[in-house]
């Protein structure tokens, strides 16, 4: 049995909440969509390389 547990990711001075584990990650451009214990956020970005670095982190933590 997996282990849950919440982490947070700051963006421009708003807090990302992700209970651990993600089910499920959808890129497209610059938005990011997740599935987690929560349900499914979807997150925009500035650019495509910010979604990218937001992704990394939530296959990396």
């Amino acid at each position: 049995m997996k282990e849950s547990f919440i982490m947070s990711y700051l963006y421009n001075g708003s807090q990302i909440r992700v209970m651990h584990p993600v089910h499920s990650i959808s890129v497209n451009k610059q938005s990011v969509a997740f599935a987690d214990k929560q349900g499914r956020q979807n997150t925009k970005f500035a650019n495509a390389n910010e979604a990218k670095q937001f992704v990394k982190w939530l296959v990396n933590t």
